[in-house]
């Protein structure tokens, strides 16, 4: 058995979803657009850099779900998928994850994205796993807390979420004949030097200068 890993954003769909939710809050006017839109720009500078404050990136991304009922974000987020994230699927990505799914790989989306965002793009792929930021969330009605649980999914942070799940289910790195992950990101260096088969997909500059010194494969999803 062989193990795939997806990078989400800019990788597998053409854009960010965490950007995407929340142009999708601004047309709503659940958000102010010009407070989300300034710091929206500010974060994904400091992301660019390798820079990113996560906790502070995280504290602001998740405070618009602490003001909306589950029933009313899950349906949102229905309207969403259809809006903003299946129209920057294309079929190359589709494809790919058939490819490993078809071959019995045990395949999971790793993205610092948190879950309640991700986790139905993850099953639009049809992806089992997803490991994701989790938000804290009270067990009895849904409510987010807007705060993270766990150790985020980011930077060095994806290999200890991902050795996790592993042990979770019994495995380790060395169960697998081969391990691959696909990203855009340098901020994923840590993790792509951790698998056998680290490929880059329509990488960022730093990535791409990293991925042809190394001789990784690089590809286009789009």
């Amino acid at each position: 058995m062989n193990l795939a890993l997806f990078d989400l954003d800019n990788t597998l769909i053409a854009g960010d979803s965490d950007f995407e939710w929340a142009q999708f809050l601004i047309a709503k006017g659940v958000v102010d657009r010009e407070i989300q839109e300034a710091k929206n720009v500010e974060f994904y500078e400091h992301y660019k850099a390798g820079t990113l404050d996560i906790g502070a990136f995280l504290e602001f991304q998740l405070a618009p779900l602490t003001r909306h009922s589950r029933q009313e974000l899950d349906a949102w987020h229905a309207e969403f998928m259809d809006r903003h994230i299946r129209p920057i699927i294309g079929e190359p990505a589709r494809a790919l994850v058939r490819q490993h799914l078809d071959a019995g790989d045990l395949c999971a989306i790793v993205t610092a994205t948190n879950s309640f965002v991700t986790g139905p793009i993850a099953r639009e792929f049809g992806i089992p796993h997803l490991i994701g930021t989790i938000p804290a969330v009270d067990l009895k009605d849904g409510t987010f807390f807007g705060t993270p649980t766990g150790t985020p999914s980011f930077q060095a942070g994806k290999i200890v979420r991902v050795e996790q799940w592993l042990e979770a289910l019994g495995l380790w790195w060395g169960s697998f004949g081969s391990t691959s992950f696909y990203s855009d990101s340098h901020n994923d260096l840590p993790l792509m030097k951790q698998v056998k088969m680290p490929v880059a997909v329509d990488p960022d500059d730093r990535l791409r200068a990293y991925a042809s010194e190394m001789g990784w494969k690089i590809i286009t999803l789009r």
